[in-house]
């Protein structure tokens, strides 16, 4: 087996000739840090002047004060927010085990909406909601207070307490945000189940979790078309016993069935109900929610979060990566199936009192200006969205947010995978004006908010680095075989050394296999299962899953250098990489391509964007197979499934696990698509 390393000077780990990593330092005295080093955007100083954390300078202390005495600082972070009892010690760690403010008891809702109505607040803009079809709603704080307390109440009515499981398979509409806070308002705990996934994937979370009851909408809107949750819903009770009740919010006005005694539609449900519903005094670590992530073994591991240490977590951050102002409308693009839509469009930016954003629909409909038209409307200010839909932008044309007005934005920022470095010129110029700053940010679904980020106000930035950690966050790359750090520019596996407070509490119901996942391989750490470059400047490079590590000829070479390679082709929109069997090299590397418009594809084209590899990496990076197709298979939250691509590459006829699929459409077009 080949060794997890590799020299920067070697490959360039998808950064371009012009931000380039500067090379390893010799051993001996550290010089100081620059503040801005070669090839690094510096935060324009209007912005700098108003931040939270104004310069290089002040981040470094933050991080050193967070180093000297982590537990000091996170509690320091918690005394911000609203405690009914006061914790008796801030951690107490047992790896792998994490108890932070232990004996605290808070609540996570009370934090998000109560602790505003005292202030200025009150009648401030909470969610600003708009559908696909274009109808907008506001909920201010005080009313989105009324419909939490009132749908809570409801709950309580159907017998969900606390403890409870709480199954939600809902569209992007106010009620799934009520949802979820009127669940950690009464202790009950919620399990989000993305609302484009199959069947059979609500009754393997369904079971597992044990939940007693699942709220749904009729259904949902998705490219001018609905999409029946309701249905699918009924189709899974089915097969799920735990089941006692389903409440239906009406978006669609699509027929239904509504099975009498266990169906309720939700209008009728809270008709009734008081607006107040005090929130219940829960323990630090009371479970806050259970939210299902890929396995490698093919079954959803159950990320368990717990209640104090998590929303202390995504406050902070919340606060600092976005620099949240009073006067901001914020919007991140996600859904809340996925993690980031819990963290960033519900519990950081209310626990900040900030205006969040929400949107139903699809990027591109009924046009390709749809997030740059509600941009230009709402006056959005901080924008946060995922690589793949920035190169989706790019492949649509510059036409389209060139017809609108972005001059509201002042904060850009990227989440769900490492971005290239083309692309994040292309957004800081396009969509920011080359004005606003950006925050690329590296965090998982088991973190439970951003571990490293870029301060907008403070950190330069080099196109396709995370940066550095946050205060109180300690990451380190280091070597497979020993654990111990790699030196600076050379790859290997970054892990967590020290716990923070919105850490994973375990994987529900499994302890063993969230011991072998996360904490077997390298002994007293967390493992995020990533692999990384940190460079002489102290600034972190994801390289990518270390299963997408593909080994050619005994080289390791990460996927998304050899993505990031071809999308710097100025012809490449979107590219996705994998390897597949080669009797002579052991794996080859297969590329699935998407072109830009006007771009034709050819076996000249093959040909040049082989050499195009060659000559960026190195010739052992170049492509054996590069297949043309008009789309790359995604899940909603937009991340390429890969796994999916290796069946077709190996000519596979029966493809594996589909559920999360966006569009099914596109693995025929695969399966079709030129080899060469």
């Amino acid at each position: 087996m080949a060794k997890a390393k590799k020299k920067v000077a070697k490959s360039k780990q998808g950064v371009s000739k012009k931000t380039a990593r500067p090379k390893p330092r010799p051993q001996g005295k550290k010089p100081p840090r620059p503040q801005a080093p070669a090839g690094a955007y510096v935060p324009p100083e209007t912005f700098s002047r108003r931040a939270h954390v104004k310069s290089m300078a002040e981040y470094e202390k933050l991080h050193r004060e967070s180093a000297k005495n982590p537990e000091k600082f996170w509690a320091g972070v918690a005394k911000e927010l609203h405690w009914f009892e006061p914790w008796t010690k801030a951690l107490e760690w047992k790896a792998p085990h994490a108890k932070w403010f232990v004996g605290g008891k808070t609540n996570l809702s009370y934090n998000c909406l109560d602790r505003h109505l005292s202030t200025h607040r009150r009648n401030k803009a909470a969610i600003v909601w708009e559908g696909e079809p274009g109808d907008v709603r506001t909920l201010t704080y005080q009313q989105l207070h009324s419909e939490v307390c009132r749908f809570a109440n409801a709950l309580k009515s159907l017998g969900v307490g606390k403890g409870d499981r709480v199954a939600v398979y809902m569209g992007m509409v106010p009620e799934l945000a009520v949802t979820i806070l009127a669940c950690a308002r009464i202790g009950a705990i919620h399990s989000v189940v993305f609302g484009g996934f199959s069947t059979n994937a609500i009754v393997d979370r369904v079971h597992d979790c044990q939940a007693k009851a699942i709220v749904t909408c009729d259904g949902a809107w998705r490219r001018g078309s609905v999409v029946p949750l309701k249905k699918t819903v009924d189709e899974a009770v089915e097969k799920c016993p735990t089941i006692e009740n389903v409440v239906v919010c009406r978006r669609t006005g699509n027929d239904v069935a509504m099975h009498p005694g266990r169906d309720h539609w939700w209008h009728e449900l809270v008709a009734g109900e008081k607006d107040t519903c005090p929130a219940t005094p829960l323990d630090s670590e009371h479970s806050l929610f259970i939210l299902y992530t890929s396995g490698s073994t093919g079954k959803p591991k159950g990320i368990h979060h717990t209640t104090g240490g998590y929303m202390t977590g995504t406050y902070l951050t919340s606060k600092l990566v976005f620099d949240l102002r009073d006067e901001d409308v914020y919007w991140c693009t996600a859904d809340i199936g996925w993690v980031t839509g819990h963290s960033y469009i519900v519990y950081g930016p209310l626990a900040n009192g900030a205006t969040s954003m929400m949107y139903e629909g699809a990027p591109n409909h009924p046009a390709p200006d749809r997030f740059w038209e509600i941009i230009e409307r709402h006056k959005v200010n901080v924008f946060y969205t995922a690589p793949t839909a920035i190169r989706a932008f790019i492949k649509w044309g510059e036409q389209h947010p060139n017809k609108h007005d972005l001059s509201s934005l002042r904060l850009l920022g990227t989440v769900g995978e490492p971005i290239n470095p083309e692309a994040w010129r292309w957004y800081h110029a396009v969509i920011g004006h080359k004005r606003c700053p950006i925050v690329d940010t590296w965090w998982q679904t088991e973190t439970g908010s951003i571990m490293i980020s870029p301060l907008p106000g403070a950190t330069p930035t080099k196109p396709g680095s995370a940066t550095m950690p946050l205060p109180g966050i300690f990451p380190e790359v280091v070597d497979k075989a020993t654990g111990k750090a790699v030196p600076d520019g050379e790859q290997g596996l970054l892990v967590v050394r020290k716990p923070w407070p919105s850490m994973l509490r375990g994987i529900w119901g499994d302890d063993k296999r969230f011991k072998d996942v996360y904490w077997s391989a390298v002994e007293g750490s967390y493992f995020t299962g990533d692999g990384a470059v940190k460079d002489a400047d102290g600034y972190f490079w994801i390289i990518g899953r270390v299963d997408d590590v593909i080994i050619v000829s005994g080289h390791n070479l990460g996927t998304a250098e050899v993505e990031s390679a071809l999308v710097s082709h100025p012809s490449v929109a979107e590219a996705a990489v994998i390897g597949v069997p080669d009797e002579m090299t052991g794996h080859a590397i297969a590329a699935f391509v998407t072109l830009k418009d006007g771009k034709a594809p050819g076996d000249a084209l093959k040909d040049e964007l082989k050499a195009h590899v060659a000559h960026e990496i190195g010739p052992i990076a170049k492509p054996k197979q590069i297949r043309f197709t008009g789309a790359l298979p995604k899940t909603r939250s937009g991340k390429i499934m890969r796994r999916l691509l290796r069946d077709i590459a190996s000519g596979k006829q029966q493809i594996g696990d589909t559920t999360t699929l966006e569009d099914y459409s596109i693995l025929a077009k695969l399966k079709e698509s030129d080899e060469g």
